[in-house]
């Protein structure tokens, strides 16, 4: 009988730790999860699908990681291993726990042409396909839409009239995702402004420019192409894009006349008649 008992006192020592446990764990996932929300600002692998798709789909393996800082090229000069641009989120990064990430400030992705991450994604959250040229039928590091660079130019030096372009010597896509724009200083009426300029069509969101920036606090950063990009609603149209001109071409037609276009200025303009 004393035996009984003791087993029972032990099942039920054994169930509530368990649930302690268990509780426990949620809480802290809770907690994660809810830290991962509130901070979106994440910069994803080459190839990395939408947001929202990309963490249904990655599998957290950090294959695209270890490919990441075992590449070749990944070596100093005295041939010692540096640190992969790829990390995996833990917790306190303020991401979704064991998802790939990068920041530029400390490793920026260094654009490899065969681009080792990809391939090795056995999930399909880095899509290979996104980054095919339809010409060559290879990889092409220079379709990736990583993020997109932003300048914030009252912190900018060159936006002061200080001669830089520390960002656009780091571009490796020099002339093409970063320019250099010149425009005259009015201040001094002397010297040339050497402004630079990101093309969105052309960035990549790799992050070299980011760490290659003098300043103290980087005047130049890589964000997520949905949080540094606008969009245009659709009524909006170039008339010189052939490509906006397709876009439209089965759209219904906009209409802008109404009431009040038939009125005369004087109709309305004295009368306090709100529109």
């Amino acid at each position: 009988m004393a035996n009984s008992n003791n087993n029972r006192r032990k099942f039920m020592a054994t169930t509530l730790q368990s649930v302690g446990l268990t509780a426990l764990g949620g809480l802290l996932w809770s907690g994660y999860a809810d830290e991962a929300k509130a901070s979106p600002l994440v910069l994803r692998p080459p190839g990395a699908l939408a947001e929202d798709d990309f963490l249904k789909a990655c599998i957290k393996c950090g294959l695209c990681a270890e490919a990441c800082v075992n590449r070749d090229s990944n070596r100093n000069r005295d041939g010692s291993q540096r640190e992969g641009t790829l990390k995996m989120a833990k917790g306190g990064d303020h991401k979704v726990i064991g998802t790939p990430f990068f920041q530029p400030t400390d490793v920026p992705c260094y654009m490899c042409d065969d681009i080792p991450c990809v391939p090795v994604c056995p999930s399909g959250a880095l899509d290979m396909k996104s980054l095919i040229n339809n010409g060559t039928g290879e990889l092409d590091i220079n379709l990736a839409q990583m993020g997109l660079a932003v300048v914030h130019k009252e912190s900018c030096v060159a936006f002061w009239g200080i001669q830089c372009d520390a960002c656009y010597r780091a571009c490796p896509i020099m002339d093409e995702a970063i320019s250099l724009e010149y425009q005259k200083n009015e201040r001094t009426g002397k010297h040339a402004f050497l402004l630079p300029v990101v093309h969105s069509d052309v960035c990549t969101g790799c992050g070299l420019c980011e760490q290659a920036c003098i300043t103290e606090k980087p005047a130049i950063f890589v964000l997520p192409r949905e949080h540094s990009t606008g969009k245009a609603d659709d009524h909006y149209v170039k008339g010189w894009d052939k490509k906006d001109q397709e876009r439209v071409k089965d759209a219904e037609a906009i209409h802008t006349k109404n009431e009040r276009s038939d009125k005369e200025a004087s109709d309305y303009l004295n009368d306090e008649v709100e529109y």
